[in-house]
């Protein structure tokens, strides 16, 4: 079928938004029809060229949300009109990895998948006859998409498209990593560094869990004021003296759990000097540059601190998502405040601009 779809033609330069061809689905893959797609900060590292495993020509987006319009042989996870969520990060449900609780990283087609392909090492887009890669498994910058069972979703029909979108990366994220990578504490503090969708996620997961005091840290006053609508009780504006402040706020011990949403390896070496000494533990969640590095020193960690990383918050996507979903259609996720711009697929380098000038929260694509 032909499909619109924005292309990564080349390296930091603007998608081209044109017609493409879409397959039909193969055994164990599904037709998803996209209803709406957030502009993550993935899409804009992978389309700068800075990514050092990114790929072109590839057709990107990852955080989307639609119905499901076909289902190819084998297919008995979902099925058609189902409303769904895509998932970069798969659940075959019976790899090492899935059947362990102790990691959300699927094996089943994770080779084949960063590398742009099918499970079967073919793609599913074309254009003039030449393949088109598909992008982290999903290519939801389209009107359409081919995806693998087992890397969607199935959620509460009465949950809007536009909203549950965000749930398929940037919110998840860090809800996840307050509730499902650190497993916050009722009554315990935290402090997280970046009011962008995974900090804000993370301040409503650490709320969620019961802490009592969220910190949260930002350069932009405006962006804490919506940390604060997510259950923040304290107000940062970060910079070189950000640990001391945070010291000075806890009696000298800093937090019991700190939370990195930035990407920057100095606010991520910042979040590990505020997590308490003899417990504390920093979540790492933001993406570093190519090539940059985390200098520690080891004696935060032999008094106590710990540091670990989180991928999609360690969410199983097809188990925990869905119940994320509950929990906003429920009253105790608000997900409006995120969504700063609503734009048509012709407006996605619009996207990428507003994000560079951290203009807002997420620009949604209303397909």
């Amino acid at each position: 079928m032909r499909i619109r779809a924005a292309v990564l033609e080349e390296f930091a330069k603007p998608l081209v938004v044109q017609d493409v061809e879409l397959s039909d689905p193969g055994p164990g893959e599904v037709l998803v029809r996209l209803v709406a797609c957030g502009v993550c900060h993935t899409d804009m590292y992978t389309a700068s060229g800075v990514d050092p495993s990114g790929y072109a020509p590839a057709v990107l987006g990852h955080e989307g949300a639609g119905v499901v319009e076909r289902c190819g042989a084998d297919v008995t996870l979902v099925r058609e009109g189902d409303h769904v969520v895509t998932l970069f990060s798969p659940q075959c449900g019976e790899c090492v990895h899935c059947v362990s609780p102790l990691t959300n990283l699927c094996l089943a087609i994770r080779e084949q998948q960063s590398l742009g392909y099918m499970p079967d090492g073919t793609t599913r887009l074309s254009r003039g006859g030449e393949p088109l890669r598909h992008f982290m498994g999903t290519s939801t910058f389209a009107e359409y998409t081919v995806m693998p069972e087992i890397a969607l979703a199935r959620i509460d029909q009465q949950a809007p498209l536009d909203h549950a979108c965000l749930f398929a990366c940037g919110l998840s994220t860090g809800l996840g990593a307050a509730i499902k990578t650190a497993s916050v504490r009722e009554g315990s503090t935290c402090v997280v560094f970046g009011a962008g969708m995974v900090g804000l996620g993370a301040v409503a997961g650490a709320r969620l869990q019961g802490a009592e005091r969220i910190v949260c840290v930002d350069l932009s006053p405006e962006r804490l004021e919506l940390a604060r609508g997510q259950g923040a009780t304290d107000l940062l504006i970060g910079g070189p003296d950000a640990v001391a402040q945070i010291l000075e706020m806890t009696g000298g011990f800093g937090t019991d759990y700190t939370f990195e949403a930035t990407g920057s390896v100095a606010v991520m070496r910042q979040a590990l000097e505020a997590a308490r000494m003899g417990w504390g533990l920093c979540t790492v969640c933001g993406v570093a540059g190519r090539g940059e590095t985390l200098d520690v020193v080891p004696r935060l960690l032999i008094t106590g601190r710990r540091v670990c990383g989180s991928s999609f918050g360690g969410l199983k996507g097809r188990e925990d998502v869905p119940a994320l979903v509950d929990r906003y259609l429920a009253g105790e996720i608000d997900v409006d405040p995120f969504i700063s711009r609503r734009l048509s697929l012709g407006e996605i380098n619009r996207g990428f601009e507003l994000m560079e000038a951290q203009d807002g929260i997420r620009s949604v694509i209303e397909l």
